[in-house]
């Protein structure tokens, strides 16, 4: 039972993304081969490490949707999300990857924005030379609507750019707050769709994500078969069960909760924010996506001068750190755009009323990477979408990643399948 644990900097870093997958690329937390994957038709382990290269340096960029009608109704006037690319499009336009981040990421899936700077979550396995080649794909990742991180910029990253609650609504001068439309994975995978057609790309060789990203990366397989050629979803499920649908749930209950959410509405100078109920549902997800494993270092120590076994109010200093770090990053996202995520996440496939049939239809193969110790979306889910892939004739390859971090491994942990993922895209 339980893993590798991690120390409290490497555990640090991997609180500050938050969320569905709250995932750091810590590079101790990272796998350089593949140890103890369970691949079925592919081979384990990653090549040898190449001689070290220059590191990738992107740029991010905006896209400007216009008007965007969602899925359900609503209209979002002046829809805009950031992205970024790496590589070059050539002239069919057939050569592109579509990286789709987890629930508390962004665009930045790979390389560096300054040299020197923070690495993208995915950056172990895209790049120049890597399992997904920027010599020879061009590669594009992008930030969703309703994206969580409103206040993430810094002088070594660009912020996020999304259209969500926090945006200006032009017919009231005021944020949108919870009058923002609903919106779902089939909205994002749209105006990612928008995005890509302005970049001149006709088909998509490979749509690839964690978490989320994976639930978007299938909607893009099931939407848009005859566009996508592979797809490969990373610790992610193919349908949002009545169980997934509860646990979503839960996850909003402390953000509803904190006084000062008003309904959404705690927009506006001199107005306090509900940081605490945000803080306690990014604590809710931050250990449901991980292994107890990766949480052993703190043992049962108590709070430094406390002692929970005299004093009701003492506790455990795993439990301290946990605040502290949520705390940390509830100030850089926003509590309306959790919930809309949620809901987005409620949504996954809603429009299709039988699943199976549109795997039938689906035209791409299928590289499915679940972890073991996936505690948001089990592993069973995992091999469950593997095995009705299969049955609608398609060509999939299974591959189990291991380790101590759970649902975390879709991201610290992606070297680990690099040999399986050179192989779906013979790189």
């Amino acid at each position: 039972m339980g893993g590798k644990a991690l120390t409290a900097p490497v555990l640090r870093r991997a609180l500050m993304a938050a969320a569905a997958l709250v995932a750091a690329a810590a590079p101790s937390a990272r796998r350089a081969s593949a140890q103890g994957a369970a691949a079925q038709g592919a081979p384990q382990g990653a090549r040898p490490a190449a001689p070290a290269a220059e590191p990738l340096i992107v740029r991010k960029q905006v896209f400007e949707a216009g008007e965007y009608r969602t899925r359900g109704g609503g209209t979002v006037p002046n829809a805009r999300i950031g992205y970024q690319t790496a590589g070059t499009l050539n002239a069919a336009g057939d050569n592109a990857v579509l990286i789709t981040h987890f629930f508390s990421a962004n665009s930045h899936a790979f390389g560096r924005y300054a040299p020197g700077g923070p690495a993208g979550y995915w950056d172990d396995i895209v790049g120049p030379g890597k399992a997904i080649d920027t010599n020879r794909f061009f590669v594009v990742s992008s930030d969703t609507l309703v994206n969580l991180n409103i206040n993430d910029g810094n002088n070594n990253t660009p912020g996020t750019t999304s259209t969500g609650p926090a945006t200006i609504d032009p017919k009231t001068g005021r944020p949108f707050g919870m009058n923002y439309p609903v919106v779902s994975m089939r909205d994002f995978i749209e105006v990612q769709k928008l995005l890509l057609g302005s970049l001149g790309v006709k088909r998509l060789a490979l749509v690839a994500g964690p978490s989320m990203g994976a639930l978007q990366a299938i909607e893009w397989a099931l939407a848009y078969p005859d566009m996508v050629e592979r797809v490969m979803p990373a610790v992610g499920t193919g349908e949002f069960d009545a169980f997934l649908l509860g646990w979503m749930e839960i996850w909003e209950v402390p953000i509803r909760n904190d006084p000062n959410w008003r309904g959404g509405d705690y927009y506006g100078q001199g107005r306090d924010q509900p940081t605490r109920g945000l803080a306690e549902a990014l604590k809710i997800v931050t250990l449901q996506a991980r292994d107890r494993g990766s949480l052993t270092g703190f043992g049962r120590k108590p709070i430094e001068g406390q002692d929970p076994a005299r004093r009701i109010g003492d506790g455990f200093a795993v439990e301290k750190f946990l605040d502290d770090a949520a705390t940390a990053r509830a100030r850089t996202a926003d509590a309306n755009a959790f919930l809309y995520l949620t809901r987005a996440n409620q949504l996954f496939l809603n429009e299709v009323p039988d699943i199976d049939a549109a795997l039938a239809r689906s035209k791409a193969s299928w590289l499915v990477l679940p972890s073991s110790g996936d505690r948001i979306f089990p592993v069973t889910y995992g091999r469950e979408l593997a095995e009705a892939v299969r049955k609608a004739g398609r060509p999939v390859t299974l591959v189990e990643l291991q380790g101590g971090l759970g649902h975390l491994e879709g991201v610290a942990g992606m070297a680990q399948a690099e040999g399986a993922i050179r192989t779906f895209l013979g790189t």
